[in-house]
């Protein structure tokens, strides 16, 4: 249902029951509380007078995994991932325990969008613990707004890898994402 545009009121004309249907509990219902279902998610707009209900993703992984790769790639344990429904923008909140075995090097953390959409993990929107002295452990996060995204289900998924060499070793890794419109 979408919103309904105010009735003009007439001195000493009553509001009829439909009139009273129409213009006032329909405009009500579509109000936030009105379309929430269930606690703890968000309301967004979808459009001019629209909203709807969207639900936060959180993934952990707590384990350690390494990766020597140039490339971006998984881990042992994949992830952490989150498939929900989003618009065409999230901001996504990465956070992980990452270090370098080599000097000189990092160990980077992003994410990769499926489904709807097709995003590749970039170091644009990464974290990256740089390592002055080999082993350095950062605890980091970092939030990054992803647009571009195609409207619908679309699934986030954590990727790796190390910048010049070395071993980077992940852990405590969380995804958090909030999806707009």
């Amino acid at each position: 249902m979408a919103w309904v545009s105010p009735m003009t009121a007439v001195a000493n004309t009553p509001f009829t029951a439909a009139q009273f249907n129409t213009h006032v509990r329909d405009n009500l219902l579509e109000t936030a509380p009105a379309k929430a279902t269930t606690a703890g998610r968000i309301m967004v707009t979808t459009g001019p007078n629209s909203i709807a209900e969207r639900v936060i993703g959180l993934a952990t992984v707590i384990t350690a995994h390494t990766t020597t790769s140039t490339t971006w790639t998984d881990l042992g344990t994949i992830g952490p991932q989150v498939t929900l429904t989003t618009g065409t923008t999230a901001i996504v909140i990465l956070t992980a325990l990452m270090s370098n075995n080599t000097a000189g090097s990092n160990a980077q953390m992003s994410v990769a969008v499926s489904g709807a959409s097709s995003i590749a993990a970039n170091t644009e929107n990464a974290l990256i613990a740089e390592s002055s002295q080999a082993g350095d452990l950062y605890q980091m996060s970092a939030a990054f707004p992803i647009e571009g995204l195609t409207a619908g289900t679309n699934t986030f998924t954590c990727k790796y890898q190390v910048g010049i060499s070395g071993t980077g070793t992940f852990q405590r890794r969380r995804l958090i994402v909030l999806p707009f419109g």
